[in-house]
């Protein structure tokens, strides 16, 4: 009997440490994050926080609703029944509570989330010109203009930006290939490979960008750029800043956003976007189609004034 409760004993840890690896460092850090600000509120206000129950859940994304997004709320909601999981708990996120009280919220504040800016072509040259004119080391300038072009032109996400290595890269004849070890759509981690080619205009060729900065750097292994995903929003908000841009409308995700909005604008196809970005859902991708579609098949077009 003592061997059969050792055993489940184990088994119950066992799949415990498989629902933590089921998902990247970075994204349980981030559902860790969301928790332990429920777990405030839940302190504040003398609640159960693990395990908690759908009404708790419930006051909590009421509490949310007044200065945070939908989205953060859904967000919220996923990244507590995570960390419930991974404690061997669980908790019903979709009880009639939670889901009627979201419906409420929704119908009330509305769902429509203003993201941050895309950066387009035209505010890529001002970035990159800017990066050129800036008073920075030689050395930060190559590296970041290599960042820059690089994660526009793989429509990569800041976490798979900053987590490339030398050894994901080859340099071929057509431009360079980069392999993607995992992302926050592929947490079996299989893996994907971006092509990249050269661009006609040498000064915004991500492809020569990032060679200049492997060789000036002699890069041999370890990660490439070397820094955080969040240090990658403070370079583009401060580029921006030297450029005359909004720095406030930008961010690490604007590389990404641009990247899709951009070929979207220059007629490329949905499923060609895809394969670059990973996305596995065309929700998002369609969304910045329309977005780039939004003069460029508007019906005012039609009328000669």
């Amino acid at each position: 009997m003592n061997n059969l409760i050792t055993d489940i004993k184990s088994l119950e840890l066992e799949t415990i440490k498989n629902l933590r690896n089921s998902k990247s460092t970075n994204t349980l850090r981030a559902y860790q994050s969301d928790y332990n600000d429920f777990s405030l509120f839940c302190s504040k206000n003398g609640f159960q926080a693990m395990p908690t129950e759908p009404k708790i859940l419930s006051l909590y994304i009421t509490h949310l609703a007044s200065y945070s997004k939908f989205s953060t709320l859904k967000r919220r909601l996923a990244s507590i029944s995570i960390i419930h999981k991974t404690k061997g708990h669980y908790i019903d996120t979709k009880h009639p509570i939670i889901v009627e009280n979201l419906m409420g919220i929704k119908r009330t504040n509305g769902s429509n989330q203003k993201g941050k800016k895309p950066l387009l072509i035209n505010d890529l040259k001002l970035l990159i010109q800017a990066i050129d004119e800036s008073q920075e080391k030689n050395i930060r300038k190559i590296r970041d203009k290599a960042l820059v072009l690089i994660g526009f032109a793989g429509g990569f996400r800041r976490s798979e930006l900053v987590d490339i290595e030398y050894e994901d890269i080859e340099f071929v004849e057509e431009g360079v290939k980069i392999f993607v070890k995992r992302s926050k759509t592929d947490q079996s981690g299989e893996g994907m490979i971006k092509a990249i080619p050269y661009f006609e205009n040498i000064n915004f060729c991500p492809v020569k960008a990032l060679n200049k900065w492997v060789v000036e750097a002699q890069l041999k292994d370890g990660k490439i750029f070397n820094i955080s995903d969040k240090n990658v929003a403070l370079i583009i908000k401060k580029y921006a800043n030297y450029a005359g841009l909004d720095a406030h409308r930008y961010a690490g995700h604007s590389l990404r956003s641009g990247f899709a909005t951009s070929t979207a604008e220059s007629g490329a196809e949905e499923r060609n976007i895809m394969a670059m970005t990973g996305h596995k859902s065309t929700e998002m991708v369609r969304r910045y189609i329309k977005e780039a579609n939004l003069f460029k098949n508007n019906a005012l077009n039609k009328i000669k004034i």
